[in-house]
């Protein structure tokens, strides 16, 4: 399991202190520092079941001043989704926790982060 967090954000604090008082066995992977590339963050948007706007910030200021707000939310638009994701990683929705069982979820609140912690390997 892997938990993609920003130290400053709270909710990611949360939701590490919720895993280690489960014992969770988890790597950290700071993606403000360690920027996931377009290909890990389409990797992931599969594994959420999700499409890039649906985990973008965009009340961010890299988010005003690409104009977000205004740009397509189809297949035609999903490319540049996702660069902007990986040029501006502040705009991530976060944490994002990739479970044991290949899925992932947003573990904004704790009970997202214990239904992380109950997709085992099948």
């Amino acid at each position: 399991m892997e938990i993609w967090i920003n130290p400053a954000c709270s909710k990611c604090r949360s939701a590490l202190t919720l895993l280690d008082a489960e014992g969770a066995d988890y790597t950290v992977r700071r993606y403000l520092e360690d920027v996931p590339s377009e290909e890990e963050i389409r990797a992931v948007l599969q594994r959420l079941d999700l499409e890039p706007w649906d985990i973008t910030r965009t009340q961010e200021t890299a988010a005003k001043e690409l104009g977000l707000k205004e740009w397509a939310r189809d297949a035609s638009a999903r490319d540049r989704w996702i660069t902007a994701l990986a040029e501006h990683p502040k705009l991530i929705q976060r944490p994002i926790i990739t479970a044991d069982d290949g899925t992932a979820l947003v573990a904004r609140t704790d009970e997202a982060v214990q239904e992380a912690l109950t997709r085992k390997k099948g």
